[in-house]
Parts: structure tokens; C-alpha cells; sequence
């Protein structure tokens, strides 16, 4: 038996996997401890974006910008806290010390799994051939797992501006930051900056941040991120950028205004990270945003490739791309028929106050059922009511008034996250509004809102 010329025996790998992120280490690891020969490149950072310059330090900066709000409050409950000043460095050394933690955890737990890591730029160079660092390596499959890239336009004085990728590593923290863009790590850290004590401004080109989320819920984060000392300023963009004597730049916006700023971050998006990677040695199809296209099984056109996360722009979320890779292994090695569910995924904003979803917005329930209440309740938290915070909670239950099942769960407020990832399993299980209702609530809670909702407000 040969694959185009190559005997079987003779592969260097069975499974050769372009990029140690979530979902390639998760492959990889599931793979190699099957048995299955495995080889690895990377050439950045093991754990991809999501532990290096995503999701854990955002996570911990985010804890670390709630602070401040945090020494306001304490007075209403009887502490008197002094002064309180925020050191960048700490903060930026300190999360970079648990990266680098988390990057020998996984440095050994794929080293100790078996698999063959290599460090180094990985490039196909023919449907079973991977060169890495000038050496050629042979495999019967290989696995594209290289995630996304920052997406940050051209226009006079782009060069100034930083994105997601720096933002982690700043020598000096800003006194004025612009935040341009209305996706997840826009607004997070337009509020991490803030909570930091940056005079912050957000910068987006449409008329409200979040698209795709339920429209009460943006508009109501809107106007709870704009009491955390943020300057929303929608329906408007950036045309150039100048540097000053001073080492500051100036922001012309199509407005007709400018700002100043000691940083200007773009969090426009993110495309599929497929630069240099020798796809032109291979019959694979892309979208238009480069995106990788594969079928249910994760194979690209290209019978021996197939790719997984980011790179094939389904949904740009870890646990998906964790997902992806279980499924592909398994299919692949353990005779199994697994699909990826991509139905209910629940998702956390962590901006201040966090969002939690799962499910249809009130928009998409109305295009796909005829009958729909919506339940919905805003408070102030229960913490707040002797805080002094005028921050408020905001919940929402989308159900079918026909079957009672319930279509979607939102909520902005303190641990939205955590909240909706326990109403994510009920939804997943075919919850009714009925079973909601019978659920004795734990109080007092903000949770237990979800189990007291009696009647639709529309």
C-alpha cells in the first residue's frame, strides 16, 4: 500500500500537526496517546492564542481592572481603604509568569504523551510532505490547526496602532487609550483599560457594538459600559493617525474631531492564520477570508489534509476547537461517526458588567416561531443596594409559547458566564419553561431570577 508514491511504513508520521493551540495539542495529545505516531510544529507559543494572548491573560486582566471598582465599594460595607495606586509592570510580569507556567505544562504533557514536537515555521510542501526549519518530514495526514491572526486595516498612520497581540506585553501602561472595533475583545478591554485608570474611548464603525447579540442585551450593555468612565463613540472610525513630538498620537475620526491617545488598540478581527503555511502546494478550497473549507469530518479537498479551530471560521471559540480535535481523532483512529454540535454553544463577553448567551436572540426566535414571550428582568444586585453602584443586572428568557421549550437565555450582569454555563446543560437537554419554573431557586442569588420569571413581558 502507498499513498502517492510514499509507501505507509515508510511515513516519518501518521498525524502531523501545523500548530500547537487548543485545538492541535487536544488532537495531538488524544492521538498520540492511542498510539498513533505523532509530529507537532509550532513556531510562536505552545497553547496558541487562547493561553498566550487570548482568553487566560485577557481573564486575568480583567480580574485585575475590577479592582479599583472594587476599593469604591468597600465603603458602603464599613472598610475604609486608603489610597490605592496600580503597577503596570506587577500586573503584566505576573500574568506573563503564568503563561510561561502554562506553556511547560503543555510542553510536557505533549512530550510525555508522546508526541514529537518541533519547534519551528511548519509549511506543506506536498499532500503528505511537511518541511520545518529546512528538514523534510513525511506523514500520512496532516492536521492544519494554526488558528486566527489579528485583522488591523491599512490607512495613513496604521503603523502606530497595536492589537491584540501586543497589548499584553505594553512597556508602559497608557494614561489615554483608544479602543477601535465592537466584537468581544474590543469591549473587554476598552473596560480593562478603564478599570485600570485609562481615560478610554471606544471607537466603532456601527451604530452599536456586538452584532449578532440579542439587541436588548447590546443596547442595555451599552449603557452600563458607559457609566465605567468609557466614551462610547459609535457610527464613527479612524481615517489617519499622527505621531507627536511627544511620542503620543493624534486620532483624525470621520466625525470631523480628533483624539489624543498614548495608545490606540484595533480589535477589528480576526482572520484564519494561513500566511506562508504552502497551501498552494495542495488542492485545499478557502473562503474569501482565506478560511480554510473542510467537510463534516474535518478533510480538506485534499484527501490526506484536514483542518480544525479557528482557521476554518465556524465559530472562533476555544471549547469549539477542543471540540473539533476530539472529534477529529476519534473519527479518525477510534472508528467512531462523532459530528460536532454546534447547536446552543454558550458564550461569555467578559466586559464590565460580564455577558452571558445561550441560544436565539429575541430577533432570530421571532424569524423561526410563530409565538414567542420573552421574560425579562432588570434589577440592581443585592451587593449594590449598600455599595453605592448604580450598575444594574439584566436577564432575558426567549420560549416557544407552543411546546414551552426555551430558546434562548441572556444575561449582562457580575458572572454572567458562570451563571449561563449551567443553563447552557438545561437548554442543551430540551428544558421547558415548565422545568424551569418547578426549580427551587438558591437565595438570594441573581441566578435564581432564572427560576421566577412568572410572567412573558411580551
Amino acid at each position: 500500500m502507498s499513498v502517492k508514491g510514499i509507501p505507509v511504513a515508510e511515513f516519518d508520521f501518521d498525524l502531523f500537526v501545523i500548530g500547537a493551540g487548543s485545538g492541535g495539542v487536544r488532537a495531538g495529545r488524544m492521538a498520540a496517546a492511542m498510539g498513533v505516531r505523532v509530529g507537532m510544529a509550532e513556531d510562536r507559543y505552545l497553547g496558541g492564542t487562547c493561553v498566550n494572548v487570548g482568553c487566560v491573560p485577557k481573564k486575568l486582566f480583567v480580574y485585575g481592572s475590577h479592582f479599583s471598582e472594587e476599593f469604591e465599594n468597600a465603603a458602603g460595607f464599613g472598610w475604609t481603604v486608603g489610597k490605592s495606586t496600580f503597577d503596570w509592570p506587577t500586573l503584566r510580569d505576573n500574568k506573563t509568569k503564568e503563561i510561561e507556567r502554562l506553556n511547560g505544562i503543555y510542553r510536557n504533557m505533549l512530550v510525555n504523551s508522546g508526541v514529537n514536537l518541533l519547534d519551528g515555521r511548519a509549511r506543506i510542501t506536498g499532500p503528505n510532505t511537511v518541511e520545518v526549519s529546512g528538514q523534510q518530514y513525511s506523514a500520512e495526514r496532516i492536521l492544519i490547526a494554526t488558528g486566527g491572526w489579528p485583522y488591523v486595516p491599512e490607512f495613513p498612520g496604521s503603523e502606530h496602532v497595536i492589537s491584540s497581540n501586543e497589548v499584553f506585553y505594553l512597556d508602559q501602561f497608557p494614561k489615554r487609550a483608544l479602543v477601535v472595533g465592537g466584537g468581544y475583545i474590543a469591549v473587554e478591554f476598552a473596560g480593562i483599560f478603564a478599570g485600570l485608570g485609562a481615560e478610554t474611548s471606544l471607537i466603532y464603525r456601527g451604530d452599536l457594538f456586538l452584532r449578532g447579540f440579542d439587541q436588548e442585551v447590546r443596547e442595555f450593555t451599552a449603557e452600563e459600559v458607559a457609566k465605567k468612565n468609557i466614551s462610547l463613540r459609535f457610527n464613527n472610525n479612524i481615517e489617519k493617525i499622527d505621531k507627536l513630538a511627544d511620542g503620543s498620537f493624534l486620532a483624525y475620526l470621520t466625525d470631523g474631531s480628533t483624539l489624543e491617545a498614548d495608545t490606540i488598540m484595533y480589535a477589528t478581527g480576526r482572520v484564519p492564520n494561513v500566511m506562508d503555511l504552502g497551501l498552494e502546494n495542495i488542492s485545499v478550497e478557502q473562503k474569501a477570508s482565506g478560511a480554510i473549507v473542510v467537510n463534516d469530518q474535518f478533510q480538506t479537498a485534499e484527501p490526506s489534509v484536514y483542518a480544525i479551530g479557528d482557521v476554518i471560521d465556524r465559530v472562533q471559540l476555544t471549547p469549539v476547537a477542543l471540540a473539533e480535535g476530539m472529534a477529529l481523532v476519534r473519527n479518525l483512529y477510534a472508528g467512531k461517526n462523532q459530528q460536532v454540535d454546534y447547536d446552543l454553544i454558550a458564550t461569555a463577553v467578559f466586559c464590565q458588567p460580564n455577558i452571558g448567551t445561550v441560544g436565539l436572540s429575541e430577533e432570530k426566535s421571532r424569524e423561526l416561531y410563530e409565538n414567542v414571550d420573552v421574560y425579562k428582568s432588570t434589577f440592581r444586585a443585592m451587593k449594590h443596594t449598600i455599595s453605592g453602584s448604580d450598575e444594574k443586572t439584566f436577564m432575558k428568557m426567549l420560549v416557544d409559547r407552543d411546546s414551552d421549550k426555551v430558546l434562548g437565555v441572556h444575561m449582562v450582569g457580575p458572572d454572567a458566564g458562570e451563571i449561563i454555563q449551567g443553563i447552557a446543560v438545561a437548554l442543551k437537554a430540551g428544558a421547558t419553561k415548565a422545568v424551569f419554573d418547578s426549580t427551587i431557586g438558591i437565595h438570594p442569588t441573581a441566578a435564581e431570577e432564572f427560576v421566577t420569571m412568572r410572567e412573558p413581558a411580551s
